[in-house]
């Protein structure tokens, strides 16, 4: 079957048109994305503003007309943090139902961290292990870990880049105090969650996923995306300790040149790698891989896992 995924997250929403079936891999057929920044259309109430709805229901229109000339038979919609967070979100969404009749459904922090733990299983198999998996969204970092397609823990933590560099970064290049300041704050929410985690066992693999995991290990040396989903990416940890001054030091246009960094990840890609580096620290990992499966492949697979299989006749 044509599945459309449509993903609004704190700072993209994208449109994924997949092929796909009960036991195998989804094929993607189709992608159409735009930096909205959902995130940055706020109040001070914490709101989203007029503008930033308006821009969230002209482009689920769009999609929803595309998912239709793709010949998509159901469009799978979701939303994360901002929307989840907004006081005005159910607002939001119910505007989002009449205006375009797609139905987005807010997942917890846990579920965003569960589906993304079965994307990364499925992914590297059974023969995986125990798997520790870390997500980078804009709004918060997801943590799961487990041997099995369910993680044994998952949890959500509002360390999203996006989240940390609109809150704690306000200077092009950023201000030592303030990185000083932000570091700390990183650290001891991350740190809060940290012991649950690796009181479940050490992982026997160590799994990043995001598009800020994937900008830090292409600055790092790994294969940039034309080289195909299948060959293998790590960020090493040593690597990044040198890499973390260098991205501070930068103005946000200069590491817009870095290879992998679009302008618009840009200014949020020092708040992402002091997240990383903290996720590496404290969790004493001397590298994770980059798994190009994520949140959007969970929620397929999840889908599909709830088909009823062909019914066979003798």
């Amino acid at each position: 079957m044509r599945l459309g995924v449509l993903d609004v997250g704190s700072n993209t929403v994208h449109l994924l048109v997949v092929d796909a079936h009960r036991g195998a891999a989804p094929l993607p057929a189709y992608s159409h994305k735009i930096e909205l920044r959902l995130a940055e259309h706020l109040d001070k109430d914490g709101n989203i503003d007029h503008a930033g709805a308006e821009n969230l229901v002209a482009f689920v229109q769009e999609a929803a007309q595309l998912a239709e000339d793709k010949g998509c038979e159901s469009v799978l919609a979701f939303a994360t943090s901002a929307l989840r967070e907004a006081p005005n979100g159910e607002k939001v969404l119910e505007r989002v139902r009449t205006e375009t009749d797609i139905h987005l459904q807010v997942l917890s922090g846990q579920d965003e961290a569960r589906l993304t733990f079965l994307a990364v299983r499925r992914w590297f198999g059974w023969s995986s292990g125990r798997l520790a998996v870390f997500d980078i969204g804009g709004g918060s970092l997801e943590i799961a870990a487990g041997s099995d397609e369910e993680p044994t823990i998952a949890v959500s933590v509002p360390l999203g880049a996006g989240r940390l560099t609109r809150e704690g970064l306000t200077t092009d290049p950023p201000d030592k105090d303030e990185v000083r300041a932000l570091r700390k704050r990183i650290r001891v929410d991350m740190a809060a969650v940290a012991g649950d985690v690796l009181r479940a066992g050490r992982p026997q693999r160590a799994v990043a996923t995001s598009k800020t995991f994937r900008s830090l290990a292409r600055i790092c040396g790994a294969a940039p995306s034309d080289d195909g989903p299948y060959v293998p990416r790590s960020l090493h940890r040593d690597d990044l300790t040198e890499w973390v001054p260098k991205l501070i030091a930068m103005t946000a246009a200069e590491r817009a040149d870095l290879p992998g960094v679009s302008i618009g990840r840009s200014t949020q890609l020092v708040a992402g790698a002091l997240v990383a580096d903290a996720v590496m620290d404290l969790f004493d990992l001397t590298s994770l891989e980059v798994c190009p499966w994520a949140l959007r492949e969970g929620v397929i697979l999840n889908r599909l896992d709830q088909l009823r299989p062909p019914s066979t006749h003798a």
